[in-house]
């Protein structure tokens, strides 16, 4: 786990699918004051250790159900912390671990994080909105879009999602975020700095290459 911003650090990245190491996961970690959280999930006991070497968490934030998986009642089980994911992903989520906290609708937690529910990728995928006290904005995206070695992206899976989806990047569109980080990319980087207008530019590239996966 590395140190990126003075409260966010970033797990070493997992290689998800089989025969496409180019494709990467990572987890965050948003340390504070007040119990620290996890967003997205890493299923490497290393970085299970480097969690609880910070202080363990208090809460884990799912982004949608590709991070399901046996670590989720690894690390919910380890450190006693809640499982929080959209009210739509219950059932997939649940064959892992209880979901302790669900989520329908646009809210914050903890005074600095907001939920925003962006379906289309999958039918809960959430973004989560971190206004750092540090000073900084943090928007994980999760796969409602993610970098492709360097390219700005996003993905459904039938061709009846295209309108929610693109519905759910205008929302994103009007923000404002300093850093972008998505749960997968292919190749790196996996997040990205954002200067003055690079987070609309970088929407309206995906859109524009807005694809819907093979089957």
């Amino acid at each position: 786990m590395r140190q990126i911003y003075p409260d966010l650090w970033q797990t070493h990245a997992d290689n998800p699918i089989p025969g496409a190491p180019e494709v990467n996961t990572h987890a965050y970690l948003l340390t504070r004051p007040g119990g620290n959280l996890l967003f997205y999930a890493t299923g490497q006991k290393s970085e299970h250790q480097a969690i609880a070497d910070l202080g363990g968490i208090t809460h884990q934030y799912l982004s949608h159900r590709d991070e399901v998986g046996p670590h989720l009642a690894t690390i919910r089980n380890r450190f006693g912390s809640k499982l929080v994911a959209h009210e739509a992903e219950r059932e997939d989520v649940a064959v892992a671990a209880p979901v302790d906290i669900l989520l329908s609708r646009r809210e914050v937690h903890h005074g600095i994080v907001e939920v925003i529910p962006t379906p289309g990728h999958s039918p809960g995928s959430v973004c989560y909105f971190i206004h750092s006290p540090h000073g900084r904005r943090y928007l994980l995206t999760g796969d409602t879009i993610f970098l492709n070695r360097g390219r700005w992206e996003t993905l459904i899976f039938r061709k009846e999602d295209r309108d929610t989806l693109i519905e759910s990047l205008q929302l994103l569109w009007a923000l404002e975020p300093d850093v972008v980080l998505s749960s997968a990319s292919v190749g790196e980087p996996a997040f990205r700095e954002m200067g003055p207008g690079g987070w609309q530019l970088a929407v309206d590239q995906a859109l524009e290459g807005l694809k819907v996966a093979a089957s």
